[in-house]
């Protein structure tokens, strides 16, 4: 078992971004094709957080074209390059699922100011 822990100590990155739930972030991905490698950009609302160490992964959904598409990442996958937080969220709940069935402005998040 130490040396599953050892393994996976090596693999968490030290500069893991700080966010939480009901933020909204920009999510740089590195997508492989072929030989060619190119980075695409993923911007939506953190709904979920699961998992610890390693295995940590969030939940980013965003509205595109009128369909609600959700996307899992692994916070320390080295495919994740970036996570930049373009808002902080007010949110009372660790996991925010109800936002599936909200459409419109009923599916946003209050700004929290930060000081």
């Amino acid at each position: 078992m130490d040396a599953l822990k050892t393994i996976a100590q090596s693999s968490i990155k030290e500069s893991a971004p700080e966010f939480s739930v009901g933020d909204t972030v920009k999510v740089s991905v590195n997508i492989r094709e072929g030989e060619r490698e190119r980075i695409q950009m993923f911007e939506g609302t953190v709904i979920a957080k699961k998992g610890s160490g390693v295995a940590e992964t969030f939940t980013v959904r965003r509205v595109s074209y009128g369909v609600g598409v959700e996307r899992v990442f692994p916070l320390h996958s080295p495919n994740v390059v970036d996570v930049k937080v373009i808002r902080h969220g007010k949110v009372r709940r660790s996991k925010l699922y109800y936002l599936r069935d909200r459409v419109g402005k009923a599916a946003k998040v209050k700004e929290e100011i930060r000081k």
